[in-house]
C-alpha cells in the first residue's frame, strides 16, 4: 500500500468517526482529494533548502542589505493540522555571493509545506541561508495567523503571531533597524 492509500483510508476512517455517510455523492471523492492535497501541502519533505539555495550562486561585489519582502506561505499546526496563514521577510549582507531571489521564496515553501510551528520555521529559514550562502548577516521575519487560534480554543479570529531569527551582523541594533525599517 502506497501513501496515497493510506492517506485515503485514513480519510475515509476519519469520516466515518465524525458521522458522515463517508459514500454519499459529495463524498465520495474526498479522501483521493485531501490525499492529492496532502502530497501539495506536505511536499516540503522532499525538498533540500541549502540545495535551492546553492543552485544559483553568483559571485558579487555588493555589500549591502538584500531583502525580498512579505512572501505569502500557507503552512499546517504540528499540534492540530489546521493551517497557518503567513508571510515572511528575509534579508541578508552578502560576503562576495548571492543566491538567485526566487530562491528565497521556495526556502520558505520548503519549510512552509511541512507539519510545523511558527517559531522552528523562522529558525530554520535563517539556519538554511546562513549556512548556504554564508552570508555576513541574516534576518527573518514571520508574522502569521494561526487558524487552531481561530477556529478553535481561544477562538480570536485576527490574531496575529510575529517571530524573528537573527544572526551575524543582524544582530548589531542598526543594522537589525536598517532592516525592519525596510519591511
Amino acid at each position: 500500500m502506497d501513501n496515497r492509500e493510506i492517506i485515503e483510508n485514513s480519510v475515509s476512517n476519519i469520516l466515518e468517526a465524525i458521522g458522515e455517510d463517508r459514500n454519499r455523492e459529495g463524498l465520495e471523492k474526498t479522501p483521493y482529494r485531501v490525499a492529492k492535497a496532502f502530497k501539495h501541502l506536505f511536499g516540503g519533505y522532499d525538498k533540500d533548502a541549502e540545495k535551492i539555495l546553492k543552485s544559483a550562486m553568483f559571485e558579487t561585489s555588493n555589500s549591502e542589505m538584500v531583502v525580498v519582502k512579505e512572501i505569502e506561505f500557507y503552512s499546517m499546526c504540528e499540534h492540530h493540522m489546521l493551517p497557518i496563514i503567513g508571510k515572511a521577510s528575509i534579508g541578508y549582507i552578502p560576503n562576495g555571493k548571492v543566491t538567485g531571489l526566487s530562491k528565497l521564496p521556495r526556502v520558505v515553501d520548503v519549510f512552509a509545506r511541512r507539519l510545523q510551528i511558527q517559531e522552528n520555521m523562522t529558525e530554520q529559514i535563517a539556519n538554511a541561508i546562513d549556512n548556504s550562502i554564508s552570508p555576513k548577516g541574516v534576518g527573518v521575519v514571520v508574522t502569521a495567523r494561526h487558524m487552531c487560534m481561530e477556529m478553535r480554543g481561544v477562538e480570536k479570529c485576527g490574531s496575529q503571531t510575529t517571530t524573528s531569527s537573527y544572526r551575524g551582523a543582524f544582530l548589531d541594533k542598526e543594522v537589525k533597524k536598517e532592516f525592519l525599517s525596510q519591511i
